[in-house]
């Protein structure tokens, strides 16, 4: 069986560096795009083999919120390996102050939406570079052309009321893969998320883990993988999976349809959407 290629963004620490060790044990080569590049450079040093079967790790230094930015590091990538069998969109930053409160201020602020991004529009750009690439691959030994997995979080789900615009772009994410990921088996490509609740990652600050991990309340890593490795192993596609506290994985289905009429109002949609993810007529 000719040996797999991943791409993982934020592969430098949490879960993407959990993602790209997971790959790793199981042969496949791994691509890490990272801000971070000095970290991306040392996760890739250290969870590289040393011997048996080569699945190397390499490193690039990427700006997820910045299109030309992804273009590029997934080109280099392209050239490298000549196919991506997995990608995995998983650079991420937590909520910032987006809309100041400042009732004295004069004048009109811009909010800041770098959440959005990074973590909704990044996220797109990594999956788009994905779709387009594995349309262009031919079927591997299993029927797909690749699969693409995301970490998208419980606030998507959820509300978060003081966390808003991380909020918004997790609940974002996860429309995304619900709504697309259910057309792209079509195209023998699969699109899923896994939905931690508070992971130990560099997102948050070491007092807020330890308050949660001393109440029993932080998820473990276990859980996120063994989601992870469900998408890589399985065939299913639009599919979320809750990653709880207590170690339990759960899958989030989407909301009932009001009544029949509305399911067959979205079905009409789907064949009114259809024709946009086709390719050109000769």
């Amino acid at each position: 069986m000719p040996q797999k290629t991943a791409y993982v963004t934020g592969g430098a620490s949490g879960i993407g560096r959990a993602v790209a060790e997971l790959l790793v044990s199981r042969g496949v080569r791994v691509a890490i795009a990272d801000m971070n590049l000095e970290g991306a450079r040392s996760a890739a040093e250290s969870l590289s083999p040393t011997s048996g079967k080569a699945a190397t790790v390499t490193a690039y230094e990427l700006d997820a919120a910045d299109w030309d930015s992804q273009v590029s590091v997934f080109e280099q990538v392209v050239r490298e390996f000549g196919r991506v069998d997995y990608v995995y969109p998983i650079a991420g930053i937590g909520e910032r102050k987006s809309i100041p409160n400042d009732p004295k201020a004069a004048a009109f602020v811009k909010p800041d939406l770098s959440v959005l991004d990074v973590d909704l529009y990044g996220f797109i750009y990594t999956t788009s570079l994905a779709i387009q690439q594995m349309r262009r691959q031919e079927k591997d030994e299993q029927g797909f052309r690749g699969k693409i997995a995301v970490v998208a979080s419980v606030c998507g789900f959820y509300c978060a009321p003081t966390l808003p615009i991380y909020t918004a772009a997790k609940h974002g994410v996860i429309g995304f893969v619900r709504s697309f990921g259910k057309y792209l088996p079509e195209e023998s490509i699969t699109l899923n998320a896994v939905c931690p609740n508070v992971v130990r990652t560099n997102i948050s600050t070491s007092a807020f883990y330890e308050d949660l991990e001393s109440k029993g309340l932080l998820t473990p890593m276990k859980p996120v993988m063994d989601a992870f490795a469900q998408f890589l192993d399985g065939d299913i596609s639009g599919e979320c999976l809750e990653a709880g506290p207590k170690g339990n994985l759960v899958r989030r289905a989407p909301a009932e349809h009001l009544d029949p009429e509305s399911a067959v109002v979205m079905e009409m949609l789907y064949e009114r959407g259809h024709a946009l993810h086709q390719p050109p007529k000769a």
